[in-house]
């Protein structure tokens, strides 16, 4: 995690006087913003990963003498096959189509999305939890 805390410490870093120039140079007062805004994501990231990488041990990508084989593993569940994320998706684009044409429209994709989310939270629900 080190790597991507320094990039996003390095985009912080490189848009703090890029905002100050260009402060300078257009006194537009909505690009600016969305400079500082955007140096404060990259500090905020940025900042959040070195946290975290301090406080975990070192993955392989971390480790300048690591090989290939030392990432070899489970790296993590990943859903094989599931309809819920396109009925989401669909219900979303229907919401926010909703807003273009219509609120009717607006009002009909959030009660698509409620079953739609129920459907993505409980897609692994077996049952009562055994503790």
């Amino acid at each position: 995690m080190k790597v991507e805390g320094y990039l996003f410490a390095f985009i912080a870093v490189f848009l703090l006087p890029a905002d100050i120039v260009y402060w300078f140079t257009s006194h537009d007062p909505t690009g600016t913003t969305a400079m500082a805004l955007a140096v404060c994501l990259g500090a905020l990231t940025g900042s959040y990963l070195l946290v975290t990488a301090r406080r975990i041990d070192a993955r392989p990508e971390d480790l300048p003498d690591a090989e290939i084989a030392d990432g070899a593993g489970e790296i993590g569940f990943f859903s094989p096959y599931s309809w819920a994320p396109l009925w989401c998706a669909g219900a979303a684009a229907m919401v926010f189509a909703g807003v273009v044409f219509g609120w009717w429209l607006t009002f009909l994709g959030a009660a698509f999305a409620v079953p739609a989310i129920g459907s993505m939270v409980f897609e692994y629900y077996s049952g009562d939890a055994p503790h």
